[in-house]
């Protein structure tokens, strides 16, 4: 059975609620196109927009690593410091009193999930065990 599947689900569902809170504050502050100097807009466009930047890749990375037959465990790890990730930085860039400690984490933690999964699919090609 894939785990992938499970987290792209997931990840699925967390974008359309970033892109219904981003549309809902743009709806409120009448505004279709930047942040018209509104922080809540900018900052959920941020939020937005980061995602939409750093996900695909991850799970592009996370399919390749599961279509290798790597271990279940390790694809979920890598995948929920990923989920984790984008969370805890969603929740730190989403305060107008931005709470840095949250974006950090949330990116170390998204980096560390790229990272990782970049290495082990090198070390695959690498060492001719790509199947």
């Amino acid at each position: 059975m894939h785990v992938l599947p499970l987290y792209a689900a997931i990840f699925g569902l967390f974008y359309i609620f970033l892109s219904f809170r981003t549309i809902n504050l743009r709806r409120k502050s009448r505004r279709s196109l930047g942040d018209g100097g509104d922080a809540a807009l900018n900052r959920a466009i941020r939020v937005h927009g980061n995602f939409a930047e750093y996900v695909p890749l991850a799970l592009v990375l996370l399919f390749l690593l599961e279509s290798q037959a790597y271990s279940r465990v390790l694809v979920h790890v890598f995948a929920s410091l990923l989920l984790a990730g984008r969370l805890i930085h969603a929740y730190g860039v989403s305060q107008l009193k931005e709470k840095l400690i949250f974006r950090m984490v949330g990116m170390i933690l998204t980096f560390t999930s790229i990272g990782l999964t970049s290495l082990v699919l090198l070390y695959t090609v690498y060492e001719g065990t790509a199947v």
